[in-house]
Formats: structure tokens, sequence, C-alpha cells
């Protein structure tokens, strides 16, 4: 009885594959096959840097396909704002070549502006609405308080305001008063000295002669005494701190912005820092 002593090999189809890769090809002659293409390989640089971008929060990969491959976020988020930008300026671009847009545009902006806008106010001059008589009157009383009271108000801005008291239903004699009362108190006015008690302000600015200087009772007055006009007289007291000029007996001056004071139920003036005096009597050195 033989038996066969012999051992069969099996080989599975992927050992063959994997014995066959190790094998060398030849070419028809028999001489190997030699695989000329270059194999590119990382410099350590390159390796290195790889690492780095890898590990960056801005270099990890997105696979999604909203990105653009190959950018960073940042870079991304640059190229897409100014992809929008570009399709704004093209919008715009669009919409402004549309026919009558423009003067449309000029049409409502015009109605939206003069919507709230209120109608100019009427300014006319109340003179015009008097009758000749009452005109008349109101120029001559102009006049007449321009002369009287000077250094406030022109006349002409004196007859507008009796012309308007007028038009408003005074008359004429009161219209004068109450006029006359404001100009007295008006920055500037020269009032007569007898009004200045009742002149409702704190300063005022007189005009006339020095008719009396006395002597100061105080080392803190430079000098008191009594100024006159054709209305009346007061006394003044000019203060040694005020540095004022001094004055002398019968000079004509104007004392402006001085100070009202009450003593014992009589009102008199004081000269301060705030006042000045002035000489309306002398010419300018230049025309001397």
């Amino acid at each position: 009885m033989s038996s066969n002593s012999s051992s069969s090999k099996v080989v599975t189809v992927d050992e063959q594959a994997f014995e066959k890769a190790d094998e060398q090809a030849v070419d028809e002659d028999g001489f190997p096959v030699v695989d000329e293409t270059p194999e590119f390989e990382a410099a350590v640089e390159q390796e290195t840097q790889a690492k780095v971008d890898a590990n960056h929060p801005d270099g990890i990969a997105d696979t999604s396909e909203d990105r653009i491959h190959g950018v960073t976020l940042e870079q991304e988020e640059r190229i897409r704002a100014r992809e929008a930008e570009l399709e704004r300026i093209s919008a715009q671009a669009e919409l402004g070549t549309q026919d009558g847009r423009e003067q449309r545009t000029r049409e409502v902006v015009s109605e939206q502006c003069g919507r709230d806008e209120p109608a100019p106010a009427e300014r006319t001059d109340p003179r015009e609405k008097l009758t000749q008589e009452e005109l008349a009157e109101v120029n001559e009383q102009a006049m007449r308080i321009s002369d009287e009271v000077q250094g406030g108000w022109s006349r002409s801005v004196v007859a507008k305001q009796l012309a308007e008291k007028v038009q408003r239903g005074r008359d004429v004699t009161k219209a004068v008063l109450e006029t006359l009362e404001e100009l007295k108190a008006a920055p500037g006015a020269i009032v007569p000295i007898a009004d200045v008690p009742d002149v409702p302000v704190g300063e005022v600015t007189v005009e006339g002669t020095i008719e009396t200087l006395w002597e100061p009772s105080s080392s803190s007055i430079q000098q008191v005494g009594l100024i006159a006009d054709d209305s009346g007289k007061i006394k003044f007291t000019c203060w040694e701190k005020s540095g004022q000029t001094v004055v002398r007996e019968g000079q004509k001056v104007r004392f402006r912005a001085a100070a009202k004071n009450w003593y014992e139920g009589r009102c008199s003036i004081a000269l301060t820092g705030w006042s000045r005096i002035e000489f309306p009597g002398r010419g300018r050195w230049w025309e001397e």
C-alpha cells in the first residue's frame, strides 16, 4: 500500500500578491527594471512648518464644502467681505441708471424739506399802519424824547417803539411816557440827573458840570462832590481803588456806569472800577 508522503502547500491569493510585490521586475532580456521617477520628500523646515500650521487654530483644515480651499479662516473672511462689497457697488450702479430716479429723489427730498417749514414772519414797520395824523405826532414826540435822553436809542428806533405802542391801542401820551422810561433804562443812555432816582436800574450814565468838591472824609475816598445839569444835581463819590481820573470844579464831565446808592432816603452815585469818566468838552488832541 503506497502512500503519498509529499505535502502540498496551499498559497492564498493575498500571499501571492505579497510575494510578487517583493520580486524585482525584469525586462525581456532579464535585466532588472529601474524606476527613474524621482520621489519628492518634504524638507525638514517644511515638515516643521506643517506641524505648526496644523496645530494653529487658524490653520486647522475645514472640510466643509462652503469653505475656500487652501486659505485660513481670516483670509476667507476678507475674501467674502470683498466679494459682498463688490456686489453692493454693482447693485448701486445698476439702480443709479434707472430712468428718472434722480429726478424723483429730488422731488421727494424737496417735498419732505418743505413740508414742515414755517412761513416766513412778516416784518413790517409799525409806522406804516398809522394814519397821517398819528404818524406826524409820533415823529414829533420821538424827536423830543431823543433830545431829552441822549446816548441811547436812535430817533428812528424811538419812533418805531412809539408807533408799536400806538398801534396796540395806547394813546400817544401814555406811549411817550412808557417809551421814555424804557429809553432811560437802556444801556448807555444819558439820564437827566433829576431822573436818576426813578430809573429802574442799578447803574446810570449822567452828564453835567462839577459844581462843588469837598474834602474826603476817608482815605478810601479819592473825590467827593456835586455834579449838576439843567434838571438838577446829585452827590457823587469816587473811590480811591477805582483808579479814576481826577476832576476839577467847573469841568463838564460824563460819568458812565455810575452805581446808584441810597442813604437816609437820598440817592447818590459812586464811581467804581467799572465806571468811566469822559470829558465831552475837550477836543481831540489831533484836532487842536
